[in-house]
């Protein structure tokens, strides 16, 4: 009986496999005297597993696995950020803060500077696009409002989420952010366009400046 990575996915399907496994797989050969299990293993454990390997950069992945295979797991890595932001060829509805979250926290999470991105929401609140509208750090002295609502005034969108993360991972919303809302939210009032909440994206969780009691 194979036992090997691949030969357990042939014969009981993917998800019965560990994240070892599967990223075995995708090295296909292993280094020097380690099996590809063993420098999946070794990989998992240096980068602070998944999450943690979607933070590191190709040049960083590819001091520890070479060229070749580094390109195979960020193409991986990549594709599974793009599945879970997608619900097949229909556009997701943002109802509430942790749809805006659930949508954008595997792509943003991993950033290592603020982006700030405008969610865009038709009138039934299906996502029509999420251009990224600022990168580095955010106040109100660089953040120019008609940049933030240009493609939701181009694409006549009635009401939108603003999304940014915090490269510490810490998503406690600052004073900047507080106050860089606010104007944004009576710009959108000026503009007929709603701002439904400002979603702050950290390492694995997330703050909705709504439920912090911002007058939105």
């Amino acid at each position: 009986m194979d036992s090997s990575p691949r030969g357990r996915l042939e014969k009981h399907g993917a998800p019965f496999l560990s994240d070892a496994e599967l990223l075995a797989i995708l090295l296909r050969m292993g280094s020097g005297e380690e099996s590809a299990l063993q420098v999946a293993e070794r990989l998992l454990k240096d980068g602070q597993g998944l999450r943690g390997l979607a933070r590191l950069s190709y040049a960083e992945l590819a001091d520890m696995l070479g060229a070749a295979r580094a390109a195979s797991v960020l193409a991986a890595l990549e594709l599974g950020r793009r599945l879970i932001s997608r619900e097949g060829e229909e556009r997701p509805v943002i109802r509430t803060a942790e749809d805006a979250a659930r949508l954008i926290m595997l792509d943003m999470e991993s950033l290592t500077q603020e982006h700030l991105r405008v969610i865009l929401l038709d009138a039934t609140r299906r996502v029509m696009s999420v251009p990224t509208v600022y990168i580095g750090s955010l106040n109100m002295t660089v953040v120019r409002i008609a940049e933030v609502f240009r493609e939701a005034i181009i694409r006549n969108a009635p009401a939108v989420v603003l999304v940014h993360n915090h490269p510490s991972g810490d998503p406690t919303p600052s004073e900047e952010d507080f106050s860089l809302t606010e104007k944004l939210v009576e710009a959108g009032k000026l503009l007929d366009i709603m701002v439904l909440d400002h979603v702050i994206i950290g390492r694995g969780n997330w703050v909705s400046l709504r439920d912090t009691g911002l007058h939105f």
